[in-house]
């Protein structure tokens, strides 16, 4: 027995058939999108495509909390009003070496957008070194400086003192600034030294000043390397401190009956180790410690030059010091640098504490001869030199 069907009939099955191929292509297409996502013009996944898409739309209110993470050349900020939020509160630095950055800070800059650009390039010529002293110390320290690191740095570096001195003014090519500042290293001469180092620098146009004493030791190509890795342009205040914890001093009110003394704590970079401080730092220094207003600042708290330097910047400016562990000042026991080191060292000291010397362990010239073992050192560092011993 046939059947056949009507015309009609054979319309719907085939109506049916094509219905449910559709279909069953339909639910293929919809396995695929949801394991292997929607193709995007932008090149998002679907789900990041929709979030940019309403965020797009949606205009936000002014009391309402945003979580925004904004890259900055030098410092990493996390703001949540855009209008009304303290940003001082929560501007942290970058460096990893900065004593200001707490564990929460570090989590926060860690979600922050971290690709900066790479700072300008830094030339030994682009750094002004100055270097302390007073008439007491031209024989003793200045002779190991002159025949060491001072030779590869001729041009750039300045001994600020306090007497005038004509053969070192020949053999530094008159580079040998005499300040009118008092002998001794006490508070007040301190300060006016520092002072004047800051003034001369302002006025050379470089793009770092960096200080040091003259019982330190200057790895000079060591700390070209250093200042690369930073922009002059920004605030840098780049040194290490002497203390485990953050300087406390009270300043004094004016009116005492009235008005309490007020704590403040702060940072600050030894200057027996050295200190670099950016061009940008420095011009919002100049018009509160520009023209020898420094030693002002220093009269009216009452410490020496280096702490006076941290108060003016950590307190009054509110730029955080980054430490720099490769700084070495003869208040920390020379003998724990391991010689491996030595080349990224960017500076070393010595003293004599208790009948004993502080200093490195290098070998190198008889203890007679270089009881401070700078020589030694700028030896072990650039043996090239005509009076090192051959190897």
């Amino acid at each position: 027995m046939s059947i056949s069907l009507s015309l009609p009939q054979r319309y719907k099955r085939t109506l049916q058939a094509m219905t449910l191929f559709v279909g069953i292509l339909y639910m293929t297409l919809v396995i695929y999108q949801t394991a292997y996502g929607y193709p995007s013009l932008q090149g998002l996944p679907p789900v990041e495509q929709q979030q940019k898409e309403q965020l797009q739309q949606k205009e936000p209110s002014q009391t309402e909390t945003f979580n925004l993470a904004i890259q900055q050349p030098t410092t990493v900020i996390i703001r949540k009003d855009m209008l009304s939020f303290n940003f001082s509160d929560i501007e942290v630095s970058e460096r990893p070496s900065s004593l200001h950055r707490s564990n929460e800070h570090q989590r926060l800059s860690q979600r922050a957008v971290t690709g900066t650009p790479k700072p300008p390039t830094t030339e030994l010529n682009d750094i002004f070194i100055s270097v302390k002293t007073t008439k007491n110390y031209h024989d003793s320290r200045l002779a190991l400086i002159i025949k060491t690191w001072f030779q590869l740095a001729k041009e750039q570096t300045w001994f600020f003192t306090d007497t005038h001195d004509s053969y070192y003014q020949e053999k530094t090519k008159g580079h040998f600034i005499k300040t009118n500042c008092s002998m001794g290293h006490f508070r007040k001469a301190l300060c006016c030294k520092m002072s004047a180092e800051l003034d001369v620098f302002l006025q050379s146009g470089k793009k770092w000043f960096c200080h040091f004493d003259d019982d330190n030791y200057v790895n000079i190509p060591r700390l070209v390397r250093l200042l690369e890795e930073y922009n002059p342009s920004q605030d840098w205040y780049l040194g290490k401190p002497s203390i485990a914890s953050p300087l406390e001093i009270l300043l004094d009110s004016k009116i005492p009956t009235e008005t309490p003394s007020k704590k403040i704590t702060f940072w600050f970079a030894t200057g027996g180790a050295g200190f670099c401080l950016s061009r940008a730092l420095t011009r919002r220094m100049l018009p509160i410690a520009g023209d020898g207003k420094f030693i002002s600042i220093g009269d009216k708290i009452r410490f020496p030059d280096d702490v006076t330097m941290g108060f003016i910047i950590e307190h009054l400016l509110k730029v955080p010091l980054t430490v720099v562990d490769n700084f070495h000042s003869h208040l920390e026991p020379m003998e724990f640098i391991r010689p491996e080191t030595f080349h990224d060292q960017v500076s070393f000291s010595y003293a004599r504490m208790k009948n004993e010397w502080n200093i490195i362990k290098v070998d190198g010239f008889d203890l007679k001869k270089d009881p401070k073992r700078f020589y030694s050192l700028h030896c072990h560092l650039f043996p090239y030199f005509s009076f090192c011993p051959p190897r």
